[in-house]
């Protein structure tokens, strides 16, 4: 493949902790029974022992991936964590000895690092943390929770990325009705208001940014795909069309399930990861794919 040129204000720059960049649960178990010095002490004592990946390692290195076939770097990829920068070694030797081109860092010394989100321009931030994920949602980035998995697709650079619907893509503007007045009344006013674009949920400005990349290749030769994969049904479905054609954003794949369970279809899809503002079906799909739970919305108040 030649390669292709992605506009440097097009860049996609992604947040990411370092609990969900790498395996850190023994790390993290030693700081919570036996405190800071002892954590400390044993961050120093294996800091040439580079660490497992995490849950996020798979999607982080794919996405710098891209890098290698465009003209200009299209994804940054920015660490972010409590850690001091003298325990906080270890994960940049880590780094280097997988060779991932991340070269960016903010170490706050226990402290939450979602303030620096916007100061490095992040479109994206993803965390094991929970209250670090719906600071940086407050903040109008698109966040998630990653949700401990085993499962990690690995088998090409090729990179999938699933989303819900609403109060992911979209605004939660219809998934209230749903909630508040039943199916009924949800459809009929999704019928209603069919032609009206939906507001833009929190991942949004993500999905347009992963696009701009898309367009710097050929019609099918993009090594990144994205699919919806929504609970909508027939006539619903037809405003999540028209939205995304008033927004000028394609999805590659869009699946509406009418309420049928979710994991097998992001099983044939192969994601890399999947989206979701629900986390009971986050759970359920993390034995297949890696989730990210977004707490925003209705479901999450």
């Amino acid at each position: 493949m030649s390669s292709k040129t992605v506009k440097k204000r097009d860049r996609l720059v992604v947040a990411i902790s370092s609990r969900a960049l790498f395996d850190l649960a023994d790390s993290h178990r030693i700081y919570e029974e036996e405190g800071l010095a002892a954590y400390r002490e044993h961050q120093i004592a294996e800091e040439n022992e580079p660490l497992k990946p995490g849950v996020a390692f798979n999607l982080v290195n794919k996405l710098l991936k891209l890098n290698g076939v465009l003209d200009h770097p299209a994804v940054e990829v920015i660490l972010l964590s409590r850690n001091s920068a003298d325990t906080g070694l270890r994960i940049f030797h880590s780094i280097q000895h997988y060779k991932l081109s991340i070269t960016r860092a903010a170490f706050c010394s226990g402290n939450s690092p979602y303030r620096y989100i916007p100061a490095f321009g992040s479109q994206l931030f993803l965390s094991l943390d929970g209250a670090d994920v719906r600071q940086a949602l407050e903040l109008g980035v698109a966040a998630a929770t990653i949700v401990p998995s085993r499962h990690s697709r690995k088998s090409d650079d090729h990179l999938k990325i699933a989303f819900d619907g609403d109060a992911v893509l979209f605004s939660d503007e219809s998934e209230k009705i749903y909630q508040e007045e039943g199916l009924e009344s949800f459809t009929r006013n999704e019928s209603r208001a069919a032609r009206e674009p939906l507001e833009g949920g929190p991942f949004k400005p993500f999905l347009a940014a992963l696009q701009q990349i898309q367009t710097a290749f050929p019609d099918g030769e993009a090594p990144i795909s994205t699919c919806l994969i929504t609970a909508r049904s027939a006539p619903a479905h037809e405003r999540v069309v028209r939205t995304l054609r008033a927004w000028n954003i394609r999805i590659d794949e869009s699946l509406f399930l009418g309420g049928l369970p979710k994991e097998s279809f992001l099983q044939a899809f192969e994601a890399d990861i999947y989206f979701d503002d629900h986390r009971e079906y986050c759970d359920s799909a993390s034995d297949l794919v890696a989730t990210g739970h977004v707490p925003h919305g209705v479901l999450n108040r």
